[in-house]
């Protein structure tokens, strides 16, 4: 730990570093250990400090959603095609949840529109939009990308691993499921993930399809 800095002192501190910090913080001991006391001895200031980066609790809650965003998003998008932009983007994305599982709680709790993250959203719907995509249709497709990406990573974090559990039950009373488990194989997580995310892509691109044809 940094050594404290005298009242008021900022210590050259920016508003990304104080994010950076409350994600080490809560990477190493949970949702419970952050508050802006415990993220100032984690910065080396005093708390009031930190008020000067991120002017109260949701705000802070909010910037840590959006560094995780951030941590996803590459930095153009359209400089590839649009199914390969939002492959990159989900697998990038569940990535950077896997590397901080225990904030992925606050993804499922906060929108966080900070101006970063709209800005981002703004991107990915001008991408599609030129793609050809409904304007309307934009928003459900990022909608829909997003929720499957963090309930995946949410599935991660609670240990939810279907395939790996399911092999274990009584195989006379469930035969298919049992059956359907152990011909999966131990490491499916990935595969699920991969599969579904093909199948919603491929689902994408019939509507883009309908779209021009109509």
């Amino acid at each position: 730990m940094a050594a404290r800095r005298a009242r008021g002192q900022r210590a050259g501190l920016t508003r990304r570093a104080v994010l950076e910090a409350a994600l080490r913080l809560v990477d190493r001991e949970g949702m419970k250990a952050l508050s802006m006391r415990r993220l100032g001895d984690e910065l080396g200031v005093e708390a009031m400090t930190v008020y000067h980066h991120v002017p109260n609790k949701s705000a802070l809650l909010d910037g840590m959603v959006e560094q995780i965003v951030a941590e996803a998003v590459p930095p153009e998008f359209g400089a590839a095609t649009w199914r390969e932009d939002l492959d990159a983007y989900a697998h990038a994305l569940a990535a950077a949840l896997g590397a901080h599982p225990n904030a992925v709680p606050l993804l499922l709790s906060r929108a966080a529109m900070t101006p970063h993250n709209l800005g981002m959203i703004e991107a990915v719907v001008g991408m599609l939009y030129e793609a050809g995509f409904r304007l309307p249709r934009t928003l459900d497709i990022i909608y829909s990308l997003t929720s499957f990406v963090v309930g995946h990573a949410a599935a991660q974090v609670g240990n939810i691993d279907g395939a790996g559990s399911l092999a274990s039950f009584d195989a006379e009373s469930y035969p298919l499921m049992v059956r359907a488990a152990r011909e999966a194989g131990g490491d499916t997580a990935d595969a699920r993930f991969d599969f579904a995310l093909d199948a919603m892509l491929s689902g994408f691109e019939r509507e883009l399809a309908d779209t021009r044809a109509s």
